[in-house]
């Protein structure tokens, strides 16, 4: 079984903002697959859905992104998942707009829902779909990223959730290294 988590805020406030971009992906999967994410357990909306054969939840933890950690220690305890199952959509400022790159582990990268995860599961040995959302410097971080996508950037991040799309699907069925070896270019 496999766990792929969209990170985010939940609120209709927050909806289309730059760290809500984990959400939108798991909205546009979801989509995809034809599936509602219309289960609640553990402060978290689900759905449970068989992909190629494989069991997957598809989940957006519903605790504020910075205490996003206990939802998915709870999901990996509940269904028992093992953690290299585990697979996080994230924002990340150091990436451009466009620009979609995935890790097998690592530090936060300074974002508060990840340092949340990594405390929660006492380890940062857990994989990553990393989601460029670029950065203003001439904005405070946190006015940033809980701002409005910019609606000129429509079609880029249609972009962004079709090849997000495609590595959720492969990432179900393929060895992890190789997926970063077929996604991970510019």
């Amino acid at each position: 079984m496999k766990l792929i988590v969209g990170l985010g805020n939940p609120g209709s406030e927050y909806d289309n903002t730059r760290h809500n971009i984990g959400f939108m992906c798991i909205d546009y999967y979801a989509t995809k697959n034809n599936c509602k994410l219309n289960k609640s357990k553990f402060n978290g909306k689900y759905a449970k859905i068989k992909i190629n054969g494989e069991d997957v939840i598809l989940l957006k933890p519903q605790s504020y992104i910075n205490l996003s950690g206990d939802v998915i220690k709870k999901y990996l305890d509940y269904f028992k998942i093992s953690q290299k199952d585990l697979l996080i959509i994230n924002d990340d400022l150091d990436l451009e707009v466009g620009r979609i790159k995935l890790k097998s582990s690592g530090g936060s990268g300074g974002h508060n829902g990840l340092k949340n995860i990594e405390m929660n599961l006492n380890s940062q040995d857990y994989k990553r779909l990393k989601i460029g959302i670029s950065n203003d410097k001439k904005i405070d971080t946190k006015e940033y990223v809980l701002g409005k996508i910019d609606q000129s950037k429509k079609l880029i991040y249609d972009d962004i959730f079709s090849r997000a799309s495609d590595i959720l699907s492969d990432f179900i069925k393929m060895d992890f290294d190789l997926l970063m070896t077929k996604y991970n270019h510019k």
